[in-house]
């Protein structure tokens, strides 16, 4: 018996679950482990090298998923495309602000602050997109 193969909507859903499963293992692993186990400086560095991939990935992912999903699955596609900006503005534009603010951290209590606060917002800001692309996998997967 031969089993059948997915549309476009199941192949997008696939591509936005890996996506998406890439995202969270790499903030709720690998960048706690690292935060706790090494030195905050090797730490800081690790992850400063880190970071830009998995933003990339991300990227990469949600804009496959939209392409997958653009025929069959059109809030799906809108979705991703959404996340795919959230993952672009996050990776090239906050990344950087937060890069810049630890920098200046290190010899002054009030970019100390600063930094304190860019993080929270950082964190809040990160979890839009990945919202955007957990949305876009429930349609995808209701189309598929």
């Amino acid at each position: 018996m031969a089993i059948p193969l997915p549309d476009a909507a199941g192949w997008g859903a696939l591509a936005i679950g890996v996506t998406l499963g890439a995202t969270l293992f790499f903030s709720v692993c690998v960048a706690p482990i690292v935060s706790r186990r090494l030195s905050p400086d090797v730490a800081g560095r690790l992850l400063r090298a880190l970071f830009p991939g998995c933003h990339a990935t991300a990227l990469v992912g949600s804009s496959l998923g939209a392409l997958l999903c653009a025929g069959t699955a059109p809030v799906a596609a809108s979705l991703c495309l959404a996340a795919a900006l959230g993952f672009l503005l996050t990776g090239r534009v906050l990344m950087p602000a937060l890069h810049a603010a630890r920098d200046a951290a290190v010899a002054d209590a009030h970019a100390a602050r600063r930094l304190a606060r860019l993080q929270r917002a950082g964190m809040a800001i990160s979890l839009v997109p990945f919202l955007l692309l957990l949305l876009a996998w429930m349609y995808a997967l209701a189309r598929a």
